[in-house]
């Protein structure tokens, strides 16, 4: 579907949740959700990305029961009424299960299908597409990061391969924000052009995100889009694929000018 390099796509973020650090409570109603899906693909989107569980520093993890009732409504009038290409932000195989059946074309594991192995199988099962995103637990490396990132994403692909997923179906996210602190969110973000090494799609996902704050010094999470769009032309220079943002329409807008100097579109 995606004709990766030749445009960088916009992933739209949509969270059906009370309690997300940027838009919590903000489309928890299916009617206000299923807007939302309508003005980010008027705005640009060309992916709806949607979340059941927040993920962020501290979140309160919820049954997997819990998740599919929030996400399956919203995925089933999404796929019939607006017939958009959806992702679903889910580390959970029962939960991933749930939302393939109703037609979700992507799975976006932050766990890189290393926190639940039988992740992967499920993915194939339904031919779907698998957003491989690096995260770990506390910040520390023995290494270079970049290099512990490719071995990360080095193990998960084989993961992939093995139950069957296509590597045309494979995308990579260097996590920005998790399992990092400040310092190693820019070194990684400065160095983004090393993962295309991999020969993979890359998802770059740093939306109002804390770190942006810090250096801004803005604790509103809706008050870092201009720094958003920041990163998300730099990450188009290093030959990033996907952006997933809050904040589509500004976003869209940076990426169709950065596309028209690096991709010469």
């Amino acid at each position: 579907m995606f004709q990766y390099g030749k445009k960088t796509y916009i992933m739209g973020i949509l969270n059906v949740t009370p309690d997300s650090f940027s838009d919590g409570g903000d489309f928890y109603d299916i009617e206000r959700a299923l807007e939302h899906a309508r003005e980010i693909i008027s705005q640009g989107g060309d992916i709806i990305d949607i979340g059941g569980e927040s993920t962020r520093p501290g979140h309160n993890v919820i049954s997997s029961q819990e998740e599919i009732d929030r996400l399956t409504p919203v995925i089933e009038r999404i796929k019939r009424e607006l017939g958009v290409y959806v992702s679903v932000d889910t580390y959970k195989p029962d939960v991933a299960e749930a939302a393939l059946k109703l037609g979700a074309d992507m799975i976006n594991d932050i766990w890189g299908l290393q926190r639940y192995e039988e992740m992967a199988g499920v993915v194939a099962k339904y031919g779907a597409d698998i957003c491989i995103m690096h995260n770990q637990d506390g910040t520390e490396y023995e290494g270079d990061i970049m290099d512990e990132m490719k071995k990360f994403f080095e193990k998960s692909i084989e993961i992939a391969t093995k139950a069957g997923i296509d590597k045309k179906q494979i995308v990579l996210d260097p996590g920005i924000g998790f399992g990092k602190d400040l310092e190693q969110n820019i070194e990684v973000l400065s160095r983004l052009e090393e993962l295309q090494e991999l020969g993979y799609p890359v998802l770059l996902g740093t939306s109002r995100k804390r770190f942006i704050g810090t250096i801004l010094e803005t604790t509103e999470p809706k008050d870092r889009m201009e720094g958003t769009v920041a990163t998300t032309v730099l990450g188009i220079d290093k030959g990033v694929d996907i952006v997933r943002v809050h904040d589509v329409l500004e976003n869209a807008r940076a990426a169709k000018m950065a596309d028209a100097i690096y991709r010469r579109i």
